[in-house]
């Protein structure tokens, strides 16, 4: 049984995630990568749906005169990040909270993060916290997302899904807990295709809007203000 939204409990995120998610590590590896170039010297950072910290926690060593907020929408999730980041000086642990419903000033950051987290709304939810974290960042601000996709056809979906399945039993989980979580595919959690990605950042106001990387179901993307 799950404590928060994705299909892991808190307790048990951290090691599951990455025998779920191909490629897992890439996704912080490309965002701190990218906010080298884009962002140097980031005064404010704020990662909405940062669950249990994994990725403030390499951030905070990269960029030591950064300050970060980490929001999540899950008690259980933060209550493990703010285990693993203690009480580091420049870290503020959020009151419960998703990114459409975060309440932070217009241009508050010079970089956002979203990872992994909106796929689980549906499109006006999507559309909503896109839209609020556009209005939190602030002007030549980067926003970063990755998420799952969704292929094209109806035959690149399933060859996608097999692929998945056979990642996940390669990391050594059971078949039938790996092909739960794929069934989960478009009814508890609705993945949009990169194209739609595109979109949505374009129609949101990003004056830059670009994909970072992407790979299996999963792809990464950000946007300038």
């Amino acid at each position: 049984m799950s404590d928060n939204t994705t299909a892991h409990i808190a307790d048990q995120y951290d090691e599951k995630v990455r025998s779920t998610i191909p490629c897992f590590e890439n996704f912080h590896q490309q965002t701190l990568d990218l906010i080298r170039h884009c962002q140097p010297s980031p005064a404010s950072w704020l990662d909405t749906g940062g669950g249990t910290g994994i990725l403030i926690k390499e951030a905070v060593e990269v960029f030591p005169d950064t300050r970060f907020i980490l929001a999540d929408p899950a008690p259980p999730m933060l209550a493990r990040a703010q285990v693993k980041l203690g009480t580091h000086e420049r870290v503020t642990i959020a009151e419960p909270g998703g990114s459409g419903e975060l309440k932070y000033t217009n241009d508050s950051f010079d970089v956002i993060t979203a990872i992994q987290s909106h796929h689980y709304l549906d499109s006006t939810g999507r559309k909503l916290a896109t839209a609020n974290c556009f209005r939190m960042l602030a002007p030549g601000g980067v926003y970063v997302t990755f998420e799952n996709i969704r292929p094209f056809t109806p035959t690149g979906i399933e060859t996608g899904l097999r692929r998945w399945i056979d990642f996940q039993t390669d990391c050594g989980k059971p078949r039938d807990e790996a092909e739960a979580h794929a069934a989960r595919f478009g009814h508890e959690y609705f993945p949009i295709t990169i194209s739609e990605h595109l979109e949505l950042l374009r129609s949101t106001g990003f004056s830059v809007v670009e994909i970072l990387w992407a790979s299996y179901l999963q792809a990464g993307f950000y946007a300038v203000k």
